[in-house]
């Protein structure tokens, strides 16, 4: 099958049995969605909503966090993972956005990147989240779900990856593709036992395709 039209059929599918998608984190303005992108990190979206409510109520601002007592942040997000390094990346983004920004979050990717605890994934969050750009952000789950699928090949890094993703899907769509491929990885394609006989794409998974063929020898 062609690049293309497997792209194609990956995006009809979705956009029929999957026509809302969006972030499972809780936040109510741009500042509390970087916080918990931040905390995102290698934790689950479901446990950063458990911290973030009490957190934004010590810390409702850029301001407030900015000049925060690390033993404070430390001991709301405990229960995240890294929280060590998490704490020196909340408080260093606050500093960094007021002192470099001047408290207004930048629509450019690569000066989001230029803020602690901002790589590319979390920068193109924002950028497509909040300023409605055709960003494509990568993480493990659409990282692992490309690559499965067949929409990508032999990508190593996750800036690979998006670059191969970037080149079929079309910009008004980019945004939702992010959300169609976490949200599948979430709960079909899971990382140790993907749940391919559920899968609607599985008849044109390169993933199960090969599992398949492998059983039959």
């Amino acid at each position: 099958m062609r690049k293309e039209e497997r792209f194609r059929r990956v995006i009809e599918y979705f956009k029929e049995h999957r026509p809302q998608a969006e972030t499972e984190l809780i936040y109510a303005d741009p500042y509390e969605l970087v916080v918990a992108v931040i905390l995102s990190a290698q934790c689950t979206d479901k446990r950063v909503n458990i911290i973030t409510p009490d957190f934004f109520q010590s810390f409702p601002d850029v301001t407030s966090l900015a000049v925060a007592d690390p033993s404070q942040v430390f001991a709301l997000i405990r229960s995240c993972s890294y929280p060590n390094n998490k704490t020196k990346n909340l408080i260093g983004f606050a500093k960094s956005l007021l002192e470099q920004f001047g408290g207004a979050l930048p629509s450019d990717v690569e000066e989001l990147q230029k803020l602690p605890g901002i790589g590319r994934k979390t920068a193109n969050v924002i950028a497509s989240v909040i300023f409605n750009q055709p960003a494509l952000a990568v993480d493990t789950h659409v990282f692992r779900v490309s690559a499965r699928l067949g929409l990508t090949t032999g990508a190593k890094t996750p800036l690979q990856t998006e670059q191969q993703l970037v080149r079929h899907i079309p910009e008004n769509l980019r945004a939702i593709a992010h959300h169609w491929l976490i949200l599948h990885g979430r709960y079909v394609c899971i990382a140790r036992k993907p749940k391919c006989i559920e899968c609607g794409l599985n008849a044109i998974c390169r993933f199960n395709l090969t599992n398949q063929a492998t059983k039959s020898c």
